[in-house]
């Protein structure tokens, strides 16, 4: 009887959790929705601010964050897998391996504003980089770069051993089988470790305060590497805290949601197909 007893708290312990969670999500998104979503119309997501007009528009912003999403992921994917790559397949010291993953353990755990500001210090400052997409695609590559080899290994490590003895029992060199055996099967870890990258990168604020700038001028790419350039999350905090215009940063506040939320479901999406092409 006691144990009945105990078994039903613990499973409406639990089920009460799970219900907070997600009236917690359904009050956020609710109250996100009833505030921002009246100051959404088709002239502030395809127009520039200005202030002669008396007139606010985000697509500078847009474009910011699609420019310095380009940019960090430039640089992570071909680091991140190929360090990955080099810790699964190639590392032979395993203190070295060790060394790398607590390496990359401790990068995970550093908060946004650090990466800010060591970006300022090295890219503006000691490298002469300007405030703008470079400097802070360069410092957000190296705050999601973690992200990217985590998800990476753990995929490559779920690849079964007896795919690599195969490759190479039938003559295949060591790169020729990491490439066509080995990567193939994990590519849906690695898409989703990509795209959570890429979530990260569109949510970030902090280090770019320091590095990408406030700019809300449209500018093309290439301006836009050395210009101060502002990504809607950066917009968000410039309406909200320097401007006081809290019915425009409510609006940036949904839009930033529901590309969050898309993201998260097309890596899950991807994940999914991928896993049924290899069954």
């Amino acid at each position: 009887m006691r144990r009945r007893i105990t078994v039903c708290l613990l499973r409406a312990g639990m089920l009460l959790c799970a219900a907070l969670t997600c009236l917690l999500l359904l009050f956020l998104i609710g109250y996100l929705l009833c505030q921002g979503l009246p100051g959404i119309t088709w002239k502030f997501l395809t127009s520039q601010t200005s202030y002669i007009q008396n007139s606010i528009g985000i697509l500078p912003n847009i474009l910011n964050t699609l420019y310095l999403i380009f940019v960090s992921m430039l640089v992570v994917i071909p680091l991140g897998i190929g360090a990955a790559v080099y810790l699964t397949e190639y590392a032979s010291h395993q203190r070295l391996v060790r060394a790398i993953s607590f390496a990359v353990e401790t990068l995970t755990g550093i908060p946004s504003i650090i990466f800010g500001l060591v970006g300022m210090l090295f890219f503006i400052q000691l490298l002469g980089l300007r405030q703008g997409i470079l400097a802070g695609g360069l410092t957000l590559a190296i705050m999601v770069l973690p992200t990217v080899i985590s998800n990476t290994k753990e995929s490559l490590l779920s690849v079964p051993q007896a795919y690599r003895e195969g490759a190479l029992a039938l003559g295949s060199g060591k790169w020729h089988m990491v490439r066509t055996v080995v990567l193939p099967n994990a590519m849906d870890g690695i898409l989703t470790g990509c795209l959570l990258a890429v979530g990260r990168i569109t949510g970030e604020s902090a280090a770019l305060l320091f590095t990408a700038g406030f700019g809300l001028k449209l500018l093309d790419f290439a301006t836009a590497l050395q210009s101060s350039s502002a990504t809607l999350t950066v917009a968000l905090y410039v309406y909200a805290s320097e401007e006081g215009k809290y019915d425009v940063a409510f609006s940036i506040a949904v839009i930033l949601m529901a590309v969050t939320l898309l993201i998260n479901l097309s890596a899950e999406i991807m994940a999914k197909r991928l896993k049924r092409k290899k069954g």
